[in-house]
Protein backbone atom coordinates (compact mmCIF):
# COMPACT_ATOMS: atom_id res chain seq x y z
CA UNK A 1 0.00 0.00 0.00
CA UNK A 2 1.60 3.02 -0.88
CA UNK A 3 2.23 6.04 1.26
CA UNK A 4 -0.96 8.39 -0.75
CA UNK A 5 -3.45 5.39 0.47
CA UNK A 6 -2.46 4.58 3.80
CA UNK A 7 -5.21 5.47 6.25
CA UNK A 8 -5.19 8.41 8.28
CA UNK A 9 -2.84 10.27 5.88
CA UNK A 10 -3.47 13.56 4.64
CA UNK A 11 -3.97 12.14 0.35
CA UNK A 12 -6.33 9.68 1.69
CA UNK A 13 -9.78 10.20 -0.41
CA UNK A 14 -11.43 10.07 2.85
CA UNK A 15 -15.91 10.04 3.07
CA UNK A 16 -17.19 11.82 -0.02
CA UNK A 17 -18.73 15.41 1.08
CA UNK A 18 -22.18 14.95 1.36
CA UNK A 19 -24.24 16.49 -2.16
CA UNK A 20 -24.42 20.07 -1.53
CA UNK A 21 -21.88 20.41 0.80
CA UNK A 22 -18.40 22.40 -0.29
CA UNK A 23 -15.29 20.03 0.78
CA UNK A 24 -13.17 21.62 3.46
CA UNK A 25 -10.33 23.69 2.35
CA UNK A 26 -6.83 22.13 3.31
CA UNK A 27 -5.52 23.52 6.00
CA UNK A 28 -2.22 23.92 7.88
CA UNK A 29 -2.06 20.83 9.49
CA UNK A 30 -2.94 18.75 6.61
CA UNK A 31 -0.17 20.63 4.76
CA UNK A 32 1.68 19.59 7.47
CA UNK A 33 0.97 15.77 7.22
CA UNK A 34 1.24 15.73 3.51
CA UNK A 35 4.98 17.73 3.60
CA UNK A 36 5.76 15.12 6.87
CA UNK A 37 6.76 17.58 8.84
CA UNK A 38 5.46 19.81 11.97
CA UNK A 39 2.27 22.33 11.73
CA UNK A 40 5.01 24.70 12.91
CA UNK A 41 7.54 24.23 9.95
CA UNK A 42 4.42 24.83 7.54
CA UNK A 43 4.12 27.96 9.17
CA UNK A 44 7.75 28.98 9.01
CA UNK A 45 7.85 28.32 5.87
CA UNK A 46 4.52 30.30 4.68
CA UNK A 47 5.69 33.31 7.25
CA UNK A 48 8.93 33.36 6.06
CA UNK A 49 10.18 33.10 10.02
CA UNK A 50 12.38 31.00 11.41
CA UNK A 51 15.21 28.52 10.13
CA UNK A 52 14.16 26.09 7.57
CA UNK A 53 16.19 23.92 5.58
CA UNK A 54 16.08 24.20 2.04
CA UNK A 55 15.11 20.30 0.96
CA UNK A 56 12.32 21.14 4.16
CA UNK A 57 11.08 24.06 2.56
CA UNK A 58 11.41 22.53 -1.13
CA UNK A 59 9.21 19.43 0.34
CA UNK A 60 6.71 22.30 2.26
CA UNK A 61 6.02 23.60 -0.83
CA UNK A 62 5.25 20.74 -3.20
CA UNK A 63 2.98 20.02 -0.77
CA UNK A 64 1.55 23.53 -0.35
CA UNK A 65 1.34 23.41 -4.52
CA UNK A 66 -0.57 20.12 -4.16
CA UNK A 67 -3.13 20.47 -2.46
CA UNK A 68 -4.01 24.17 -3.50
CA UNK A 69 -3.38 25.64 0.51
CA UNK A 70 -4.33 29.33 0.94
CA UNK A 71 -3.13 31.07 3.95
CA UNK A 72 -5.80 33.01 6.26
CA UNK A 73 -5.67 36.46 5.85
CA UNK A 74 -7.38 36.60 9.09
CA UNK A 75 -4.80 34.47 10.74
CA UNK A 76 -1.82 36.90 9.14
CA UNK A 77 -3.54 39.48 10.65
CA UNK A 78 -3.85 38.32 14.60
CA UNK A 79 0.29 37.97 14.03
CA UNK A 80 0.82 41.14 12.31
CA UNK A 81 -1.75 43.60 13.34
CA UNK A 82 -3.29 44.84 10.24
CA UNK A 83 -4.10 43.77 7.31
CA UNK A 84 -4.23 47.34 5.09
CA UNK A 85 -7.94 46.19 4.14
CA UNK A 86 -10.75 48.88 4.40
CA UNK A 87 -14.47 47.99 3.59
CA UNK A 88 -17.03 50.45 1.85
CA UNK A 89 -20.53 48.63 2.66
CA UNK A 90 -23.21 50.67 0.82
CA UNK A 91 -27.16 50.14 -0.40
CA UNK A 92 -26.81 50.13 -4.09
CA UNK A 93 -23.33 49.68 -5.94
CA UNK A 94 -25.17 50.26 -9.67
CA UNK A 95 -26.40 53.45 -8.13
CA UNK A 96 -24.45 56.59 -9.92
CA UNK A 97 -23.81 58.40 -6.59
CA UNK A 98 -22.80 55.34 -4.90
CA UNK A 99 -20.21 54.31 -8.00
CA UNK A 100 -18.83 57.46 -8.03
CA UNK A 101 -18.15 57.19 -3.70
CA UNK A 102 -16.92 53.81 -4.21
CA UNK A 103 -14.00 55.22 -7.16
CA UNK A 104 -12.91 58.28 -4.84
CA UNK A 105 -12.84 55.94 -1.57
CA UNK A 106 -10.39 53.69 -3.71
CA UNK A 107 -8.50 56.58 -4.78
CA UNK A 108 -8.18 58.01 -1.14
CA UNK A 109 -7.53 54.46 0.86
CA UNK A 110 -4.87 53.85 -2.00
CA UNK A 111 -3.18 56.65 -1.38
CA UNK A 112 -2.62 56.01 2.19
CA UNK A 113 -1.30 52.23 1.28
CA UNK A 114 -4.72 50.29 1.72
CA UNK A 115 -6.94 48.70 -0.18
CA UNK A 116 -10.93 48.67 -0.25
CA UNK A 117 -13.45 45.96 -0.07
CA UNK A 118 -16.98 46.83 -1.79
CA UNK A 119 -20.17 45.43 0.13
CA UNK A 120 -23.41 45.94 -1.60
CA UNK A 121 -26.09 45.36 1.56
CA UNK A 122 -29.27 46.51 -0.52
CA UNK A 123 -30.51 48.02 2.56
CA UNK A 124 -31.35 45.04 3.86
CA UNK A 125 -31.57 45.56 7.80
CA UNK A 126 -30.12 42.23 8.78
CA UNK A 127 -26.81 42.78 6.65
CA UNK A 128 -26.46 46.52 7.38
CA UNK A 129 -26.15 45.13 11.33
CA UNK A 130 -23.23 42.55 10.56
CA UNK A 131 -21.83 45.59 8.65
CA UNK A 132 -22.42 48.23 11.59
CA UNK A 133 -21.32 44.72 13.93
CA UNK A 134 -17.81 44.85 12.26
CA UNK A 135 -18.74 41.89 9.64
CA UNK A 136 -17.64 39.52 12.97
CA UNK A 137 -14.42 39.53 11.35
CA UNK A 138 -11.05 40.47 11.70
CA UNK A 139 -9.83 40.67 7.81
CA UNK A 140 -10.99 44.29 8.00
CA UNK A 141 -8.91 46.94 9.52
CA UNK A 142 -11.37 49.68 9.11
CA UNK A 143 -15.51 50.22 7.76
CA UNK A 144 -16.70 53.17 5.99
CA UNK A 145 -20.04 52.75 6.18
CA UNK A 146 -23.54 54.16 4.50
CA UNK A 147 -26.52 52.68 6.20
CA UNK A 148 -30.12 52.76 4.44
CA UNK A 149 -32.17 50.55 6.61
CA UNK A 150 -30.35 51.82 9.64
CA UNK A 151 -30.70 55.08 11.27
CA UNK A 152 -27.09 56.40 11.85
CA UNK A 153 -28.07 56.52 16.00
CA UNK A 154 -28.74 52.38 15.50
CA UNK A 155 -25.63 51.78 13.32
CA UNK A 156 -23.32 53.63 15.92
CA UNK A 157 -25.06 52.11 18.91
CA UNK A 158 -24.47 48.41 17.19
CA UNK A 159 -20.83 49.39 16.56
CA UNK A 160 -18.41 46.63 17.49
CA UNK A 161 -14.59 47.56 18.14
CA UNK A 162 -13.81 47.62 14.29
CA UNK A 163 -12.78 51.08 13.82
CA UNK A 164 -15.42 52.63 11.78
CA UNK A 165 -17.07 55.95 9.77
CA UNK A 166 -20.42 57.08 9.12
CA UNK A 167 -21.01 58.70 5.48
CA UNK A 168 -25.02 60.05 4.51
CA UNK A 169 -27.00 61.90 6.71
CA UNK A 170 -27.49 62.35 10.18
CA UNK A 171 -30.54 61.23 11.30
CA UNK A 172 -33.46 62.99 12.71
CA UNK A 173 -33.54 63.86 15.99
CA UNK A 174 -29.59 62.58 16.90
CA UNK A 175 -27.71 65.69 16.75
CA UNK A 176 -25.12 64.08 17.06
CA UNK A 177 -24.93 64.48 21.03
CA UNK A 178 -23.60 61.25 22.54
CA UNK A 179 -22.19 59.49 19.20
CA UNK A 180 -19.50 57.82 19.44
CA UNK A 181 -18.96 57.39 15.44
CA UNK A 182 -17.14 59.50 13.33
CA UNK A 183 -19.92 60.94 10.76
CA UNK A 184 -19.21 62.59 7.14
CA UNK A 185 -21.87 64.31 5.17
CA UNK A 186 -23.05 67.61 3.53
CA UNK A 187 -25.49 69.76 5.17
CA UNK A 188 -28.65 68.52 3.14
CA UNK A 189 -31.13 70.92 4.85
CA UNK A 190 -28.77 74.54 4.10
CA UNK A 191 -28.61 72.79 -0.10
CA UNK A 192 -32.27 72.61 0.27
CA UNK A 193 -32.69 75.67 1.06
CA UNK A 194 -30.32 76.83 -1.62
CA UNK A 195 -31.97 75.37 -4.25
CA UNK A 196 -35.43 76.27 -3.07
CA UNK A 197 -34.08 79.82 -3.23
CA UNK A 198 -32.47 79.70 -6.54
CA UNK A 199 -35.98 78.40 -8.06
CA UNK A 200 -37.39 81.56 -6.31
CA UNK A 201 -34.58 83.78 -7.87
CA UNK A 202 -35.74 82.57 -11.34
CA UNK A 203 -39.38 83.39 -10.88
CA UNK A 204 -40.69 80.63 -9.95
CA UNK A 205 -43.52 80.69 -7.02
CA UNK A 206 -45.14 77.05 -6.69
CA UNK A 207 -42.57 74.59 -6.51
CA UNK A 208 -43.36 70.68 -5.39
CA UNK A 209 -40.59 68.46 -3.78
CA UNK A 210 -40.24 64.71 -5.60
CA UNK A 211 -38.95 62.19 -2.91
CA UNK A 212 -40.97 61.63 -0.20
CA UNK A 213 -40.23 58.35 1.42
CA UNK A 214 -43.27 57.71 4.00
CA UNK A 215 -42.04 54.58 5.51
CA UNK A 216 -38.22 55.86 5.89
CA UNK A 217 -38.77 58.68 8.85
CA UNK A 218 -34.73 58.81 9.19
CA UNK A 219 -33.20 58.75 5.65
CA UNK A 220 -31.70 61.62 3.38
CA UNK A 221 -35.10 62.93 1.90
CA UNK A 222 -36.76 63.89 5.40
CA UNK A 223 -33.82 66.44 5.61
CA UNK A 224 -34.26 67.62 2.00
CA UNK A 225 -37.78 67.55 2.67
CA UNK A 226 -37.16 69.82 5.63
CA UNK A 227 -34.82 72.29 3.97
CA UNK A 228 -37.77 72.28 1.00
CA UNK A 229 -40.07 73.79 3.88
CA UNK A 230 -37.90 75.82 5.47
CA UNK A 231 -37.39 77.81 2.47
CA UNK A 232 -40.62 78.32 1.17
CA UNK A 233 -41.58 79.66 4.68
CA UNK A 234 -38.78 81.93 4.14
CA UNK A 235 -39.51 83.02 1.34
CA UNK A 236 -43.38 83.55 2.19
CA UNK A 237 -44.65 80.85 0.27
CA UNK A 238 -46.88 78.04 1.15
CA UNK A 239 -46.14 74.73 1.65
CA UNK A 240 -48.93 72.31 0.08
CA UNK A 241 -48.57 68.78 1.35
CA UNK A 242 -50.62 67.81 -1.84
CA UNK A 243 -47.25 68.95 -3.89
CA UNK A 244 -44.99 66.77 -1.37
CA UNK A 245 -44.89 64.02 -3.92
CA UNK A 246 -44.10 60.68 -2.25
CA UNK A 247 -42.15 57.87 -4.09
CA UNK A 248 -40.60 53.89 -3.59
CA UNK A 249 -37.10 54.30 -4.68
CA UNK A 250 -35.11 56.85 -5.85
CA UNK A 251 -35.01 55.62 -9.66
CA UNK A 252 -35.49 56.91 -12.67
CA UNK A 253 -38.83 54.97 -13.33
CA UNK A 254 -40.17 56.56 -9.95
CA UNK A 255 -39.50 60.17 -11.13
CA UNK A 256 -41.62 59.32 -14.62
CA UNK A 257 -44.30 57.60 -12.39
CA UNK A 258 -44.96 59.82 -9.80
CA UNK A 259 -44.53 63.11 -12.02
CA UNK A 260 -47.07 61.44 -14.78
CA UNK A 261 -49.50 61.09 -11.85
CA UNK A 262 -49.83 64.51 -11.36
CA UNK A 263 -49.77 65.45 -15.16
CA UNK A 264 -53.18 66.30 -14.75
CA UNK A 265 -52.91 69.42 -12.63
CA UNK A 266 -49.41 69.87 -13.54
CA UNK A 267 -49.96 73.48 -14.41
CA UNK A 268 -50.51 74.15 -10.67
CA UNK A 269 -46.69 74.13 -10.46
CA UNK A 270 -43.75 75.60 -11.68
CA UNK A 271 -40.54 74.32 -10.34
CA UNK A 272 -39.59 70.84 -9.06
CA UNK A 273 -36.97 70.28 -6.46
CA UNK A 274 -36.40 66.20 -6.55
CA UNK A 275 -34.20 64.32 -3.70
CA UNK A 276 -31.84 63.15 -6.10
CA UNK A 277 -30.81 63.30 -10.10
CA UNK A 278 -32.05 59.73 -11.05
CA UNK A 279 -36.17 60.68 -10.13
CA UNK A 280 -35.43 64.54 -11.88
CA UNK A 281 -33.77 62.44 -15.26
CA UNK A 282 -37.07 60.38 -14.42
CA UNK A 283 -39.20 63.92 -13.84
CA UNK A 284 -38.30 65.31 -17.04
CA UNK A 285 -38.88 62.26 -19.29
CA UNK A 286 -42.61 62.19 -18.42
CA UNK A 287 -42.57 65.88 -19.02
CA UNK A 288 -41.09 65.84 -22.23
CA UNK A 289 -42.99 63.08 -23.30
CA UNK A 290 -46.30 65.04 -22.70
CA UNK A 291 -45.65 68.33 -24.10
CA UNK A 292 -44.50 70.17 -20.89
CA UNK A 293 -41.46 72.18 -21.15
CA UNK A 294 -38.51 72.29 -18.94
CA UNK A 295 -37.46 74.66 -17.86
CA UNK A 296 -40.32 77.27 -19.77
CA UNK A 297 -43.43 75.87 -18.01
CA UNK A 298 -41.77 73.85 -15.09
CA UNK A 299 -37.92 74.38 -13.68
CA UNK A 300 -36.18 71.06 -12.44
CA UNK A 301 -33.63 70.69 -9.83
CA UNK A 302 -31.74 67.36 -9.09
CA UNK A 303 -29.63 66.36 -6.59
CA UNK A 304 -25.89 64.45 -6.32
CA UNK A 305 -24.24 65.90 -9.78
CA UNK A 306 -24.66 62.24 -11.41
CA UNK A 307 -22.85 62.29 -15.04
CA UNK A 308 -26.20 61.64 -16.97
CA UNK A 309 -27.46 64.89 -15.37
CA UNK A 310 -24.72 66.83 -17.48
CA UNK A 311 -25.47 64.89 -20.72
CA UNK A 312 -29.44 65.44 -20.28
CA UNK A 313 -31.51 67.65 -22.45
CA UNK A 314 -32.10 70.27 -21.03
CA UNK A 315 -28.76 69.96 -18.65
CA UNK A 316 -29.87 69.17 -15.25
CA UNK A 317 -29.21 71.70 -12.81
CA UNK A 318 -27.98 69.76 -9.41
CA UNK A 319 -26.86 70.05 -6.21
CA UNK A 320 -23.28 68.65 -5.88
CA UNK A 321 -22.06 67.05 -2.60
CA UNK A 322 -18.31 67.36 -2.87
CA UNK A 323 -17.83 63.15 -3.51
CA UNK A 324 -14.01 63.30 -3.39
CA UNK A 325 -14.36 65.88 -0.42
CA UNK A 326 -16.38 62.80 1.54
CA UNK A 327 -14.18 59.73 0.82
CA UNK A 328 -10.66 61.77 1.38
CA UNK A 329 -12.23 62.83 4.56
CA UNK A 330 -13.67 59.60 5.91
CA UNK A 331 -10.70 57.40 5.02
CA UNK A 332 -8.14 59.62 6.75
CA UNK A 333 -10.63 59.41 10.00
CA UNK A 334 -10.78 55.54 9.63
CA UNK A 335 -7.38 55.64 9.04
CA UNK A 336 -6.45 57.37 12.42
CA UNK A 337 -8.48 55.13 14.10
CA UNK A 338 -6.71 51.71 12.33
CA UNK A 339 -3.47 53.36 13.29
CA UNK A 340 -4.47 54.93 16.79
CA UNK A 341 -4.29 58.79 16.13
CA UNK A 342 -7.59 59.11 16.53
CA UNK A 343 -9.24 62.20 18.56
CA UNK A 344 -13.17 62.28 19.57
CA UNK A 345 -15.70 61.10 17.13
CA UNK A 346 -16.80 64.48 15.00
CA UNK A 347 -19.52 65.21 13.06
CA UNK A 348 -18.06 66.78 9.94
CA UNK A 349 -20.00 68.59 7.14
CA UNK A 350 -18.56 68.18 3.71
CA UNK A 351 -19.09 71.07 1.46
CA UNK A 352 -21.76 71.58 -1.92
CA UNK A 353 -22.76 73.52 -4.40
CA UNK A 354 -25.47 74.26 -6.43
CA UNK A 355 -24.91 73.69 -10.27
CA UNK A 356 -26.86 75.67 -12.37
CA UNK A 357 -27.39 74.50 -15.85
CA UNK A 358 -30.17 74.33 -18.25
CA UNK A 359 -32.94 72.83 -16.40
CA UNK A 360 -33.69 76.50 -14.72
CA UNK A 361 -32.87 78.53 -17.31
CA UNK A 362 -34.32 82.24 -17.53
CA UNK A 363 -34.65 83.67 -21.18
CA UNK A 364 -32.79 86.57 -21.06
Amino acid sequence: MSGADAPGTAGAEGPAPEPGVPARAPGLKDVAAEAGVSWKTVSNVVNGTGRVGDATRRRVEEAIERLGYRPSLAGRQLRRGRTHILALAVPEIDHPYFSWLAHATISAARARGYRVLIDETGGDRATEITVARGYDERLIDGILFSPLELSLSEADALRGRTPMVLLGERSVGTGGAGVRTEHVSIDNVRAAREAVAHLVGTGRRRIAFVGVEPDAPERSGVLRLRGYREELRAQGLPVDPAWELPVSAYTRAEGSRVVGSVLARIDHVDGLLCANDQLALGAMHALRRNGVRVPADVAVVGWDNIEDGRYANPTLTTVAPDVEGIAARAVAAVVDQVEGRAGEPADVVVPHRLLVRESTAVDG
